[in-house]
C-alpha cells in the first residue's frame, strides 16, 4: 500500500468518525423524540431532518457553502470572524454530517418505536424519572438499533462526495477522500488507482454494513427444553 493511498484512507475515516461523533447524541435524541413525542411542527421537524435524502448532495453542499460564504448567515460578516471551515477537513466532516444524520435519526426512530411504551410507564410508576427511565432501560432496549443506524451513518459519512466536494474541495492531503480520489483517479485515466480506491471502498463498506445488519436484526430467543 502506497504512501499516498494509506493517507486517502487515513483522512477518510479520520473524517467519518468525526462526522458520525458530531451526528450521534442529537440524531439519537431526534429520534427518541420523533418517536415518543406529539407536538405542532412534528411532521415538518421530520421533513426537515430527512431532506439531505432527497436533495442532490450537491445542492446540499451549496447550501451549505452560501451559509458558510462571507456574507452567508454564519460568514465572517455575520459573525465577526471567520469560522475557517471552508475547503478543510472541518468542511467535510460538516458536508458528511449533515448527508449522515438522516439515516441515523430514521434508524433510531424505529429503533425507539420497537421499544414498548408500558415498560417505560412501568418503569416511571415505579418511582423512575424520564431521564432514569430513558437511560436505564429505554437506551439498552433500543442500543442493537442504535448501534446500526451509527454504523449506516459512519458508511453515508465514509461514501460522501457531492457535498464534500462542493464545501471542501478535492485538495491532495487536506480533503481528499477515498470518494473524490476515485473521481480524480478516474477522470485522469488511472485506472489501477482508481481500482485499488474501490476496492477498499467495497471493503470497508461491506463490514460496516454486514455489521450493521447483524445488530439491527432482532435477537432470537433460544428455549432450552
Amino acid at each position: 500500500m502506497s504512501h499516498e493511498l494509506l493517507s486517502i484512507i487515513l483522512l477518510t475515516l479520520r473524517i467519518a468518525l468525526v462526522a458520525t461523533a458530531v451526528v450521534a447524541l442529537p440524531a439519537t435524541l431526534v429520534g427518541y423524540l420523533l418517536a415518543r413525542r406529539e407536538f405542532r411542527g412534528k411532521n415538518l421537524l421530520s421533513a426537515l431532518v430527512g431532506l439531505p435524502l432527497v436533495l442532490p448532495p450537491t445542492a446540499v453542499g451549496f447550501l451549505l457553502l452560501r451559509m458558510l460564504a462571507v456574507d452567508g448567515p454564519l460568514g465572517r460578516e455575520t459573525l465577526g470572524f471567520d469560522p475557517g471551515v471552508l475547503f478543510t477537513w472541518k468542511a467535510a466532516v460538516l458536508a458528511a454530517s449533515v448527508m449522515s444524520i438522516p439515516l441515523v435519526v430514521r434508524t433510531a426512530r424505529v429503533a425507539f418505536e420497537g421499544v414498548d411504551p408500558r415498560l417505560e410507564l412501568m418503569a416511571r410508576t415505579l418511582g423512575h424519572g424520564r431521564v432514569t427511565t430513558f437511560l436505564r432501560f429505554t437506551l439498552p432496549l433500543a442500543h442493537r438499533g442504535l448501534l446500526a443506524g451509527v454504523i449506516l451513518g459512519f458508511t453515508r459519512a465514509l461514501g460522501e462526495f457531492g457535498a464534500t466536494v462542493t464545501l471542501a474541495g478535492n485538495i491532495p492531503g487536506k480533503t481528499r477522500t477515498l470518494a473524490s480520489a476515485i473521481f480524480s483517479a478516474e477522470q485522469s485515466g488511472q485506472d489501477g488507482k482508481a481500482g485499488a480506491l474501490m476496492l477498499v471502498s467495497l471493503i470497508i463498506g461491506f463490514l460496516a454494513i454486514v455489521t450493521s445488519e447483524m445488530l439491527s436484526r432482532p435477537r432470537k430467543e433460544h428455549r432450552t427444553s
